[in-house]
């Protein structure tokens, strides 16, 4: 059995890319700035949706997603379906159904969510985690490290070019691309005000708040058991989960809001079906 993991944060999870039909076209300004070095390096957050869309898109059809008749789908479209569209963003979602606990949002607004994770925290945390990935979108941090991640392959090896006026992303450049990405990590700074859009997002939806800080302390037991190695490192630029809980706990306090939060059920089955009473044979007449 895989260990469970935690990625909290991270723009994309694991994944390699083999093939991938269609080539991403950036524009001559992008190649001239490869050519010529970072100075008037261009990268537009329509390009950076483009690369993470193509990105997904791959991973999608590289593992298990819920259909849409799961019953860990029928559990996200009712915790999270209303909730696709915001100031400035517009968000998909789907399940995977691995057993790490994950969950990532990228620059093109997919939302993709672990069934491990939802396995450990009940709607209200898993709302607090969500709403953390959705902070990293509307912040603009996921456009942000996928244009990093570009900048950085791109100059290390120089966009591929077809013509004097097209810059394409190879598949193999894109492969590279994507482990960059794979191996960047959003700054403390990102990750706390990813935190706050976090809470905000609770409380401007009614949502218990101290859920937040419950999540993390999830998150901080898990980092002392057998995955702590992992954890470790693929954490190592976040804030430790145990501050982040209380940072949320004094977030909860000062709003005058702060209770111990219990976890509630965790229920990922489908709602049982009523049952039909049986229809009684009609009368027979007296003759």
């Amino acid at each position: 059995m895989k260990k469970k993991f935690i990625v909290l944060g991270v723009l994309f999870a694991t994944f390699g890319f083999t093939k991938v039909n269609a080539q991403i076209n950036f524009g001559e300004k992008a190649m001239s700035a490869v050519q010529k070095g970072v100075s008037g390096f261009t990268f537009s957050n329509a390009d950076a949706a483009a690369l993470s869309k193509a990105a997904v898109d791959k991973m999608d059809a590289e593992n298990q997603v819920a259909a849409s008749t799961d019953p860990y789908t029928l559990r996200l479209n009712r915790v999270f379906g209303k909730y696709t569209t915001g100031d400035g963003y517009t968000l998909n979602y789907k399940v995977y159904k691995l057993k790490e606990v994950n969950a990532f949002a990228t620059a093109d607004g997919s939302v993709r969510v672990y069934s491990g994770l939802m396995d450990i925290m009940d709607d209200n945390e898993l709302l607090a985690v969500i709403g953390h990935e959705i902070g990293h979108v509307a912040n603009h941090d996921s456009q942000d490290a996928i244009k990093a991640a570009y900048r950085k392959e791109a100059l290390l090896e120089g966009a591929a070019s077809q013509s004097a006026t097209i810059a394409s992303v190879t598949d193999s450049q894109l492969g590279k691309i994507g482990s960059a990405i794979i191996d960047s990590k959003f700054s403390r700074k990102q990750e706390a005000e990813a935190d706050l859009f976090a809470y905000d997002f609770l409380k401007k939806n009614g949502y218990n708040v101290n859920a937040e800080e419950s999540a993390f302390r999830i998150l901080a037991k898990m980092s002392e058991g057998n995955e702590a190695s992992f954890i470790d490192k693929m954490m190592s630029s976040h804030p430790d989960s145990k501050q982040r809980a209380e940072d949320a706990k004094k977030r909860a306090e000062k709003d005058g809001l702060y209770k111990p939060y219990v976890q509630q059920k965790i229920v990922n089955t489908a709602p049982a079906k009523k049952a039909t009473p049986a229809k009684k044979a009609p009368a027979k007449k007296k003759k």
